[in-house]
């Protein structure tokens, strides 16, 4: 899996396809399509035309939540929250070819999201983000570093991404704690162009990679 995950949100400036059009083009690879209390009637359309365009575009494009819709409209996986389907119940339905993500706020949520059969975890919050409701227990940088010093004592190795009001002056130290890569939103929405910053975070993670 690539570093960088796109989460999509609705702002008053741009859509949801607004802002997945967006991260595509500043290079991102992995798209999450997120539509808090839309119905699935509602995602089906907008999913339609994102997977269109990650495909074109080589990305990876999975749906929060939906695990009905991944299969209905070929997408590449479901990110499950904690309050969501359960992972063991979606990797049944979904068998073993589909990417299932699994939100994380502990180590023992990770165990368990792991042996639930988990391809990776978002970890977090970060810090406090305002695109998410019903917000965990922030972990900041000493939160993230001991899950994932717990991860690799318990020779846990699953791909790990930071999540929650990332932005890029904290990618060095996000990256520092051991995480395999970052989850963002606001930090892309919110730039005055916010293709130019999608490019630049990946150059960041890129030469953090190297």
């Amino acid at each position: 899996m690539t570093m960088l995950q796109f989460i999509s949100h609705q702002t008053d400036k741009f859509s949801y396809l607004d802002g997945i059009r967006m991260a595509l083009q500043g290079g991102c690879k992995w798209i999450q399509l997120r539509m808090k209390g839309a119905s699935a009637g509602e995602i089906e359309p907008v999913a339609l035309e994102a997977i269109r365009l990650c495909r074109e575009s080589g990305a990876v494009f999975i749906i929060d939540d939906h695990v009905e819709l991944v299969v209905k409209v070929h997408a590449d996986g479901v990110h499950l929250g904690k309050k969501d389907m359960p992972v063991g119940e979606a990797r049944r339905i979904l068998g073993q070819d589909y990417i299932i993500g699994a939100t994380a706020n502990t180590f023992e949520d990770v165990r368990n999201a792991v042996g639930d059969g988990a391809s990776y975890i978002g970890c977090g919050p970060f810090r406090f983000t305002t695109t998410k409701k019903g917000l965990a227990p922030v972990l900041g940088i000493e939160g993230l570093s001991d899950i994932t010093g717990r991860m690799k004592t318990g020779r846990i190795d699953i791909p790990t991404v930071a999540i929650g009001g990332i932005t890029a002056g904290d990618i060095p130290a996000v990256m520092g704690t051991g995480v395999t890569g970052i989850a963002l939103s606001g930090a892309i929405l919110n730039a005055s162009d916010p293709v130019e910053e999608t490019r630049r975070i990946i150059k960041i993670l890129n030469g953090w990679k190297n």
